[in-house]
């Protein structure tokens, strides 16, 4: 037990009543947008809305759903609610407040929503009527509430929110209340954009409606994380069919001992009894998202095999709640599923995977174990939400590289969109084109690679063209929509963008997923020059201006390129990249990344994998820098550090290599405030156009120092 975990947990009872939602703010609404030339361009980014969680109503009759904008003005968001039927037909708008309301889901069989959104300064559990009147708060948890799930008889609630953990210079020494320092004594002090004073946990209530009373912490005086930081939510949770049982899900680890393991398990709390039981005892890597079987008697979840390995195959596991057997539905399956959901007839379950550079929805039969797409092959598209209405239809959200996520219903392999949030901007906009090429590697495999090209395509013209680098590194370049490495957007300043499914991506069995750990710099590098050796053979590259971009482990995979690609790039441009590997192993703190991936320590000097990788790392090939290169980099990035890009800026600066850096000091890991973003998307290609269009003229304020070459070239 750690003496330092203090409980913030009440047994107070905590009534709803009637309260304004918000402070007074001007409200975030859909923009006015007007193209006048038919480019993608930021603005048109940055209006579009950003549709999210689709729910289905208990007679599966209407659909729930939200959709939010961005203000620069205000430099924020907001997310308001809305419902539809099952056809798309009859959208209402059931919230219009400054303040976002999200996570909503019915209750009450379908006649009431329940939702999250501020009061007096922290998000809490509300509730208002089906139409949108009668809004109420229910919580006032005192740390916010993270996110929540009514039991099954609507009797409880599961609250997430966060309790003290760790110790403060008043805590060792009340003396000295105005001291600020931390007293560390262990790892995992900070995780990738915070200090971890605080961690989440389940908090039980008695619900009655319109409030909540007997709430208690089920992981009383438990210094562990439950749901587990940073991405896991309200999906860590799952209650039985007779609400009398809680799954969740944590990693009971502490400091190192969390810091090198993602053995995660289930663990099950009975209500009456309160006491809590292992399920997953033994299997050592993640074991995430439970969901009970229609009937109660089958759990499933996605489970990882290898401890310390976090893009391990994420196999479907069942488990008979009798007998405790459990069973992998996925052996015969070479590919990781990403999400489940069960079908309501309790015979199958929905789930989706990246698969050959897509994201489909499949089904798997747990009698026989049985994969089957349940979308269309010929969809060139990503799936990203499950919803069941019956036992033959899905509500799920769909997204490509050329529009954002809309709601469709999938009956029969048959798509429909249920939404067109954005019809109206991208209507009025002209259109990349995305095509499928495979590429011959080194090893002599075919590497699917996807290529956009610019609108209006010429294919006489020459175009620069951009080689884009994926983060992960295990994550799928399948036809992915991002508000920032938006590949449409690229495409729509003139670039044919390439895009690899190099090695170490998820889509391609188990073997090409894994080969990249412990070869950072070898194959998959080869294969972002055999994609560029590829391309430059159209005869509408222009092969002498191409750039690199990418971001975390593609900005360093732009810092490795760098020092290998003899020539082939004009430009190069990192965000929150790895720069010096050694620096990077002792500097992140998620070390089960950096021991898997990275095959070791550096000091273990017998350890051929890990030496080799610190051996090629990216700041031991500056001799060979030769090309204008941008840094950019969040200070409060603690995944991957800023000072690793000040010093790959400052290493090209003293190697005299045209460089410039932009620090973003209230940014983590991504670019995520609205002014921040198009400031970042500004210079993203104005030093892309200043190197890789040189028969464009630059303006007198875009000569800096480090572009200085490039624009007296072309004014001459």
């Amino acid at each position: 037990m750690n003496k330092f975990f203090i409980p913030l947990a009440m047994s107070a009872t905590i009534l709803g009543t009637a309260s304004s939602c918000c402070d007074r703010q001007e409200l975030i609404d859909k923009p006015e947008f007007h193209s006048t030339d038919g480019i993608f361009n930021i603005e048109a980014l940055e209006a579009l809305g950003r549709v999210s969680n689709p729910q289905v109503s208990p007679d599966g009759s209407k659909i729930l759903y939200g959709v939010s904008y961005e203000s620069v003005e205000q430099n924020k968001s907001n997310n308001e609610l809305y419902v539809m039927d099952t056809d798309g037909s009859n959208v209402k708008r059931l919230t219009t407040t400054p303040a976002s309301e999200g996570d909503a889901v019915w209750i009450d069989g379908g006649k009431r929503v329940a939702f999250v959104a501020p009061h007096d300064g922290k998000p809490q559990m509300w509730v208002m009527n089906a139409d949108g009147s009668n809004r109420q708060v229910v919580t006032r948890m005192p740390n916010g509430v993270g996110g929540f799930l009514i039991s099954p008889d609507g009797t409880k609630v599961l609250l997430i929110s966060t309790v003290k953990y760790g110790r403060t210079a008043q805590d060792v020494y009340p003396d000295l209340p105005k001291a600020n320092a931390r007293i560390i004594d262990d790892m995992m002090y900070k995780h990738w954009d915070e200090w971890v004073t605080e961690i989440p946990h389940p908090f039980l209530a008695d619900f009655t409606g319109f409030g909540v009373k007997n709430i208690r912490d089920i992981m009383q005086d438990e210094p562990y994380e439950s749901p587990m930081k940073p991405f896991g939510g309200i999906e860590s949770f799952a209650w039985s069919p007779d609400s009398k049982q809680i799954v969740y899900v944590s990693r009971k680890k502490t400091g190192m001992e969390y810091a090198i393991s993602t053995n995660s398990d289930l663990y099950l709390y009975d209500i009456a009894a309160a006491t809590t039981r292992n399920l997953t005892e033994g299997m050592m890597g993640y074991d995430t998202a439970p969901a009970f079987s229609p009937d109660g008697k089958t759990l499933a979840w996605l489970s990882m095999e290898h401890d310390g390995y976090e893009s391990d195959k994420n196999r479907i596991f069942v488990m008979d709640m009798a007998t405790g057997e459990k069973t992998d539905l996925t052996t015969n399956w070479d590919y990781t599923a990403d999400a489940i959901a069960w079908n309501p007839d309790g015979k199958n379950i929905y789930f989706l995977a990246a698969y050959q550079g897509v994201t489909p929805i499949f089904n798997v039969e747990v009698a026989t174990k049985k994969v089957s797409m349940v979308t269309s092959g010929s969809d060139i598209a990503d799936y990203a939400a499950l919803a069941p209405v019956g036992t033959d239809r899905i509500v799920t959200m769909r997204h490509s590289m050329l529009y954002p996520n809309e709601i469709f219903m999938v009956e029969k392999q048959q798509a429909t969109p249920l939404t067109s949030v954005n019809k109206d901007i991208l209507t009025q906009i002209k259109s990349p084109v995305v095509m499928k090429e495979l590429v011959p590697t080194t090893d002599g495999k075919l590497m699917t690679t996807w290529v956009v090209l610019p609108p209006d395509f010429d294919p006489n013209k020459k175009y620069p063209a951009i080689l884009y680098c994926q983060g992960g590194p295990q994550q799928a370049v399948s036809q992915f929509w991002s508000y920032r490495w938006n590949l449409m957007l690229m495409a729509s300043n003139g670039y044919v963008v390439i895009a690899p499914n190099r090695r170490g991506l998820p889509g391609f069995g188990t073997e090409w997923n894994a080969q990249i750990s412990g070869d950072y710099p070898g194959q998959n590098m080869q294969d972002y020059l055999s994609a560029v050796d590829y391309m430059k053979e159209k005869p509408f590259i222009d092969g002498a201006h191409i750039g690199a971009v990418g971001a975390s482990y593609g900005g360093f995979s732009v810092y490795m390129l760098a020092g290998i690609h003899e020539n082939r790039f004009a430009a190069l441009i990192a965000h929150a990249g790895i720069f010096n590997i050694e620096s990077q192993y002792l500097e992140t703190e998620e070390m089960w990344f950096a021991n898997w991936d990275m095959g070791g320590a550096f000091w273990e000097r017998d350890n051929a994998v890990a030496q080799r990788t610190f051996a090629n790392s990216p700041h031991k090939f500056v001799d060979r820098w030769n090309t204008p290169i941008l840094v950019t980099h969040g200070e409060f990035d603690y995944r991957i550090l800023s000072s690793q890009g000040e010093m790959a800026f400052n290493a090209a600066r003293l190697r005299g290599v045209p460089a410039e850096m932009v620090i973003f000091p209230d940014e983590n890991h991504w670019i995520l405030k609205p002014q921040n973003a198009i400031l970042w998307q500004r210079v993203f290609f104005r030093w892309l156009d200043r190197w890789l269009k040189p028969g464009e003229k630059c303006s007198d304020k875009d000569c800096t120092e480090s572009g200085k070459e490039a624009c007296d070239s072309v004014k001459a």
